[in-house]
């Protein structure tokens, strides 16, 4: 019998300060690069979810020694020259970052292993990434479909590719930047549109030379990166939830403290000033590349809007929750060019689509995107998760418009990048 959790306010008002977790994207990648590196790295609001946790694992398994105080990581590695081969799979759990980005790094590491992932996990399509690294000389097998966990990867001589990306993906970018790092000759990757930049931050930050031409990314092979101190600064897609319900929710106000800002991520701030929602950027600072900021939202009347074309890999993550803000938004949103979302922890497009109807919104699903009119008032009920964070998080949010309690089914998957959610929710909430 899955586990529920109701959501049930009367009237509420969202008032105060909130510190969101760290950055799920920049936390992964701190910790990969630092194991990758010699030397020592010290991450600071590193983010303790089960994602994360995952990637950890997985180089405690190589060899790699990390030690975690709440979130203050240490990674103390000998190189990814040195790592051992691990004697059982490496598991990424339900983190598709885990699994993508490792398997670039693993391609040219000089060990053997076998990575798996959890039963949502093992659903999700690695073909993309596993073609690309296939190019460069990766030896992948799977007993099974090559498009899915589990796989084995043996170490191999890799050579670098020129690539021009099919589709708009971070993770794609990533493991073919990370998996160049360890080839022969310069890599170079061409994007449709930009995507999230962390690796390529991260990777100077950790020493590289990373050189970049409009949309083409390119980087010299056997670089050595040393151990560095990394900052993690709050998640804009975490804080993102909290951002919409303060956009909605009459007489609300929010000031989000310390939160990313980096301009391959704001695409949520951009949405939500099309909408009319008031935003004010308190006061912003930048590390190593980084930028962030405190960030003040407040409630605002909605106008629907049209979310297409560049700014969807700025969002991507953000989506399902805009659909929730879209319901009460005059007019007709038009969400587009979002493909991508078919293949995250599930169908985000048909799962969001059908838990939101169940609350009486007006969707309409695309191949691509959805259709959503508004404003429509919400009734309550049962929705499900899907054992996906994000469309935890937005039943959640739901709870505070709709005229009856929401019931959360399987609702820890919500701990994968917000352990604290409900705690935050709570406090935020004055009635």
């Amino acid at each position: 019998m899955s586990q529920q959790k109701t959501v049930s306010f009367k009237r509420p008002v969202l008032r105060g300060t909130l510190q969101v977790p760290g950055d799920k994207s920049i936390s992964h990648r701190a910790v990969m690069l630092g194991s990758i590196a010699t030397g020592k790295t010290t991450i600071t609001g590193f983010l303790d979810g089960e994602d994360c946790l995952s990637t950890i694992g997985m180089f405690q398994k190589l060899g790699v020694t990390i030690t975690r105080e709440g979130t203050n990581v240490v990674v103390e590695s000998p190189g990814i020259a040195n790592w051992e081969t691990p004697t059982e799979p490496l598991d990424a759990g339900n983190s598709g970052t885990t699994a993508r980005l490792m398997l670039g790094i693993l391609a040219g590491a000089s060990v053997t292993s076998e990575m798996c992932g959890d039963q949502y996990l093992s659903k999700r399509p690695m073909k993309r990434v596993t073609d690309p690294l296939s190019m460069m000389g990766a030896d992948i097998t799977s007993e099974g479909q090559t498009d899915y966990l589990p796989l084995t990867i043996k170490g191999a001589i890799l050579q670098a590719i020129d690539y021009n990306m099919p589709v708009a993906s971070a993770q794609v970018k990533s493991a073919i930047l990370l998996a160049g790092l360890q080839a022969k000759g310069i890599t170079s990757v061409t994007e449709q549109a930009v995507s999230r930049d962390h690796t390529e931050r991260m990777l100077m930050q950790f020493g590289a030379k990373v050189e970049q031409s409009g949309k083409t990314i390119r980087l010299q092979g056997g670089q050595q990166l040393t151990g560095t101190d990394v900052v993690v600064p709050g998640d804009i897609s975490s804080a993102a939830f909290f951002m919409v319900a303060a956009a909605m929710v009459k007489d609300s106000e929010v000031i989000f403290e310390k939160v990313g800002l980096n301009p391959t991520r704001t695409g949520i701030l951009d949405v939500l000033q099309s909408m009319g929602v008031t935003i004010t950027v308190l006061d912003e600072k930048g590390f190593s590349g980084e930028r962030y900021g405190d960030v003040k939202i407040q409630y605002s009347p909605l106008q629907a809007t049209e979310i297409g074309g560049d700014v969807i890999p700025r969002l991507i993550d953000e989506l399902p929750i805009l659909a929730l803000l879209a319901t009460q938004a005059e007019g007709r949103t038009v969400i587009k060019d979002a493909e991508e979302l078919r293949v995250k922890e599930t169908d985000r497009i048909e799962a969001v689509a059908t838990e939101l109807r169940k609350l009486g919104a007006v969707i309409e699903t695309t191949e691509d995107g959805m259709i959503i009119t508004g404003p429509t008032p919400l009734t309550g009920g049962t929705l499900q998760s899907y054992g996906d964070h994000r469309l935890g998080m937005m039943a959640a949010i739901a709870g505070l418009i709709t005229s009856e309690p929401i019931h959360i089914d399987n609702p820890s998957c919500i701990a994968i990048s917000y352990p604290h959610f409900f705690e935050d929710l709570a406090n935020l909430v004055k009635q």
